[in-house]
């Protein structure tokens, strides 16, 4: 099997050979060039290709779907910085203030059904399970992303809430992409299950260490500003968790201070007496403990099981 960067440069050629027809709209086309453009991560298509060679067949049998996923998530990017008033994705303007929101929707919704053509130009023989694994995870996305909508208007949220919102927004994508690579593979019902289901799990550790990023992470690496979560009361791990801590009545105080520096500072402040740090260490390595026994659970190569552990690890212990 290969390493990772090299799956990562097979999406990165694949990306450059779309041929997205700019010359004839550029105004609904340069947007997605834009979007699609390098910096991200390229972290779901990267999971499918190793999905298909962990299983047995050439990783460009799933190249197609595998852009097509990672096309799928930069729309939702589009549209979340939208929704999100965003100003700031992977150190640059976002779509909607590089142009304006009506373009950033439009150009979403064509990344959309771009995405969907893409799924379907795998082999006939698992069509229509890529397709309907495609389908059930963008209600979900879909679902997570109003959820965290809902969530800004309530004071009562819950952690096993914010794990349901996120289990949908961020790590249904993420199950997506390895099952998606497992089934063009041939992968057993159940391996190509679990894969899901190491997916699933990854993306909440992957979830949780975003949110801890927000707070203690490295502007200069982590590709927009730190502390926009705290400015905007939004609901984290890292906040839901405060707000049932003994510091609970602290950190309400805090959150209604102007946005500003202070606000942040004090906010982590109060993480840092409750020991938030160290309860989001030790979910991120409860979930990636039981995203490495789903990998374990399949009968994939040895070769492919050392690779998705190395895969695990650059994420847990990732500065962006």
């Amino acid at each position: 099997m290969k390493e990772v960067k090299e799956y990562s440069l097979m999406v990165e050629n694949a990306i450059k050979s779309l041929g997205l027809p700019v010359e004839k709209l550029d105004g609904l086309y340069s947007p997605i060039v834009y979007g699609m453009a390098e910096g991200g991560k390229r972290l779901r298509p990267v999971m499918t290709l190793m999905a298909c060679e962990a299983f047995g067949a050439d990783a460009q049998k799933a190249i197609h779907a595998g852009v097509g996923l990672e096309m799928y998530h930069n729309f939702t990017l589009l549209h979340d910085d939208v929704m999100d008033n965003s100003d700031v994705r992977r150190g640059r303007p976002t779509v909607h203030r590089k142009w304006d929101a009506n373009t950033a929707l439009l150009s979403g919704d064509t990344m959309l059904t771009l995405a969907t053509q893409l799924m379907m130009r795998v082999d006939d023989a698992c069509l229509r399970s890529v397709l309907e694994t495609f389908n059930d995870m963008s209600i979900n996305v879909f679902e997570g992303q109003q959820w965290d909508m809902d969530f800004e208007k309530r004071d009562d949220v819950t952690l096993d809430e914010y794990m349901t919102m996120i289990t949908g927004k961020t790590s249904a994508l993420l199950g997506c992409a390895a099952k998606v690579g497992a089934l063009i593979a041939g992968a057993s019902t159940e391996d190509a299950q679990a894969m899901y289901d190491f997916g699933v799990s990854l993306g909440l550790a992957f979830q949780i260490k975003d949110d801890y990023l927000d707070v203690y992470g490295d502007p200069a690496t982590f590709g927009k500003p730190i502390g926009g979560d705290i400015l905007n009361n939004k609901k984290t791990y890292l906040m839901l968790l405060g707000l049932s801590s003994d510091k609970g009545d602290s950190l309400r105080e805090a959150m209604t201070l102007a946005a500003s520096q202070e606000k942040i500072d004090a906010v982590r402040t109060i993480y840092n007496e409750a020991g938030i740090p160290a309860m989001c260490e030790a979910a991120i390595k409860d979930y990636s403990s039981a995203a490495v026994a789903h990998i374990e659970s399949t009968s994939m190569s040895a070769e492919g099981k050392e690779v998705f552990k190395r895969l695990i690890d650059s994420l847990v212990g990732r500065t962006r």
